[in-house]
């Protein structure tokens, strides 16, 4: 089979308009259920899977999410190639409000999540080399798609991944910079790195929907974040149709 792009939609993107579903695949594995059923269907004559992360409508906080069965249920469906949509706090100062990004490097924050597939019975250790979490190819397929619709995107960046559901301290944000980080999200992991397991290409398009904890004038409002993510994911969609189009054109 032909290689077959799939999209997780995050905050924001529980649908993917323009496309046409033709089944919903409710995946039983052996990590349990994923977070929603997965649609399949037709964009610009392309077989798609679509799956909203937190569930439709959206219910799912970030630390609860079934990463394992959600990467899992993709590849079941022969799924090669994974485009995440992340909603993020940005913490440099290019990362501002409603700025897209494909981030190019990952730092784990997270605890307490069922972070690998390789568990139990096991014939023996498994280590899959991280060094680099995102797949260049498709964060190129990205970029290229931004350019082609006249969105801009910046290239690059260390995504944050935190535990959530509780957005962090300025003191916490103080100590991302330190580390490195660009943008604070709590989907990043460990969702990439199960999706190197499964050997599934991925890429993450990430919004900035706030200034992170102490980055900002005031506190964080849901209002401000909702603002943001709505004009945000606007462009992404523009991004995604074209990805899907050239995804196929290689």
């Amino acid at each position: 089979m032909s290689d077959t792009l799939a999209i997780i939609g995050g905050t924001g993107l529980t649908q993917l308009p323009g496309m046409s579903i033709s089944n919903a695949h409710d995946v039983q594995t052996p990590f349990g259920s994923p977070s929603a059923p997965i649609l399949e269907g037709q964009m610009d004559g392309h077989r798609v899977l679509f799956m909203a992360r937190h569930g439709h409508p959206h219910r799912v906080p970030p630390h609860e999410v079934n990463y394992r069965a959600n990467l899992w249920a993709l590849q079941n469906l022969f799924a090669t190639d994974v485009i995440a949509v992340n909603a993020v706090g940005g913490i440099t100062r290019n990362m501002v409000s409603k700025a897209l990004v494909v981030p190019v490097q990952i730092i784990d924050y997270t605890y307490g999540r069922e972070a690998t597939v390789y568990q139990g019975e096991l014939s023996g250790v498994t280590h899959i080399d991280f060094s680099y979490p995102y797949t260049e190819s498709l964060r190129q397929l990205l970029l290229k798609s931004a350019r082609a619709v006249s969105e801009p995107v910046i290239n690059g960046g260390v995504y944050g991944a935190t535990q959530g559901p509780r957005l962090e301290t300025a003191a916490e944000i103080f100590r991302m910079e330190q580390d490195g980080c660009d943008i604070v999200g709590m989907t990043g992991m460990p969702e990439a790195s199960l999706a190197r397991e499964l050997k599934l290409r991925y890429a993450s398009l990430s919004v900035v929907v706030n200034p992170a904890a102490g980055k900002g004038e005031g506190v964080i409002t849901i209002k401000e974040i909702e603002e943001n993510l709505l004009e945000g994911m606007e462009r992404v969609k523009r991004i995604l149709h074209q990805s899907v189009a050239a995804f196929y054109r290689r």
